[in-house]
């Protein structure tokens, strides 16, 4: 990824569709081309973290796959 600076403060945020009603849940900015900021929506002024776009699809991918549970530990 190309070394980037990007204006979070013009964000706009949406919660997960998967989120809980007790507040457990991330918000995400999708308007953004490379990356995904991620945050915590209980705590929106803590600072986000960023991924890239493709890290976050494999994330969901693999979520999607196993049906939201976590994958087995891998031995190191």
């Amino acid at each position: 990824m190309r070394n980037t600076t990007f204006d979070l403060s013009v964000a706009a945020w949406r919660k997960s569709s998967h989120s809980y009603n007790d507040g457990s849940c991330v918000e995400i900015a999708e308007q953004f081309p490379d990356i995904l900021p991620i945050r915590d929506s209980k705590a929106p002024e803590r600072q986000p973290i960023t991924v890239p776009r493709t890290a976050w699809a494999s994330f969901v991918t693999a979520i999607a796959a196993t049906g939201g549970e976590p994958l087995p530990a891998r031995g190191r």
